[in-house]
């Protein structure tokens, strides 16, 4: 086993935008910090020169737009692929972390590299394993929300990778950044899963809003989600709504386009836009709008990412909005593709 000295840490993008938020560690940790894949396009292992706890600082006083998750790194562990080796030597890292994990309620996140090589391994067993090792030698109390610790394995065909930390060391206590909502019977779209994601990504409580505007609402899976809320919510789209939603007394639906509607001065105190539109048309559109937005009120809108230019984008975006609406957050959420989500404030 090899006990890291150096800051070593894995990170997680979502696929294909690994390089931009290689980028992003770059400018907030200096260019000596290094890089080595683990799963080109999304999955790599950073080491930065500064010491643990002020490299954790310095992403987490910034925090990264693609960068979705991290993990430390304490130790490494070469094995042979087998089940009861990586039991064993996760077994012999716990005791080397003694103390630490006693009586504390642990959350036991594994992943692992794509590869037939790895086809076998059963995650849930080795967290299975590992929860019992958890619970009887270290009298500690296994969870899987809400953990004083979590314990992060990362395997590859050749090296386990093992980490401690608390989970808002990892920007994400979800394994890998990959948060799971259930599907419920009757959901309108999976588009929710965007809007309730952004809801704990930026700190929200939409419950607290009154009366939202939803622009591009089709089919209805943000409109869906701010109803059960309990917001009046206006919905906006040439396209239909889903029938289910066009029945309940809180919504007003106008089947018409973004720029054929207008609404009285600060009608609104939350803005939702998710179009399949170019950044540049979506942001007019939404500026056309801005009128009907209270000041201080807020605004969650995606933003589609045209040819990679991630970050031209994000720029053009947020100055085109300016200086009505204010950026507090830019985030790629899990549930985000070729776009990511703004949090924006109207300014009062």
């Amino acid at each position: 086993m090899t006990v890291m000295n150096d800051s070593i840490f894995i990170g997680t993008s979502n696929r294909g935008f690994a390089q931009q938020a290689q980028e992003e560690l770059r400018r907030l940790l200096g260019q000596s910090v290094k890089f080595e894949w683990l799963a080109p396009g999304e999955v790599f292992v950073f080491t930065s020169e500064f010491e643990r706890s002020d490299t954790i600082g310095r992403i987490l006083a910034q925090e990264p737009v693609f960068l979705r998750h991290m993990q430390p790194v304490d130790a490494t562990q070469p094995w042979n692929g087998t089940f009861d080796h990586a039991i064993h030597y996760i077994h012999e890292m716990l005791v080397a972390a003694g103390a630490s994990v006693k009586q504390m309620n642990v959350a036991v996140q594994a992943r692992k590299a794509e590869g037939e090589a790895l086809a076998s391994l059963s995650l849930p067993s080795v967290r299975s394993s590992v929860e019992e090792i958890l619970a009887t030698v270290f009298e500690a109390n296994p969870v899987s929300r809400d953990a004083d610790l979590i314990l992060s394995l990362y395997f590859t065909e050749a090296k386990l990778y093992f980490g401690l930390s608390r989970p808002q060391d990892n920007l994400s206590d979800w394994s890998g950044g990959a948060i799971r909502f259930r599907k419920e019977e009757g959901q309108v779209s999976r588009a929710k899963f965007k809007l309730l994601e952004a809801e704990q990504a930026f700190g929200l409580d939409l419950s607290q809003y009154r009366s939202a505007l939803d622009i591009g609402a089709a089919p209805g899976g943000w409109t869906s989600l701010l109803l059960e809320r309990g917001l009046r919510v206006t919905a906006v789209d040439p396209a239909k709504l889903d029938a289910t939603l066009l029945r309940h007394p809180q919504l007003t639906f106008f089947q018409k386009k973004a720029d054929e509607v207008s609404f009285a001065a600060n009608a609104f105190d939350l803005l939702v836009c998710d179009m399949s539109w170019s950044h540049r048309q979506m942001a007019k559109l939404v500026r056309g709008l801005l009128g009907a937005l209270q000041p201080g009120g807020t605004a969650v809108i995606t933003v589609k990412l045209m040819h990679k230019k991630a970050f031209q984008t994000i720029r053009e975006v947020v100055s085109d909005l300016a200086p009505e609406l204010e950026l507090q957050q830019a985030k790629q959420l899990f549930h985000n593709r070729e776009e990511l989500t703004l949090f924006l404030m109207k300014q009062v």
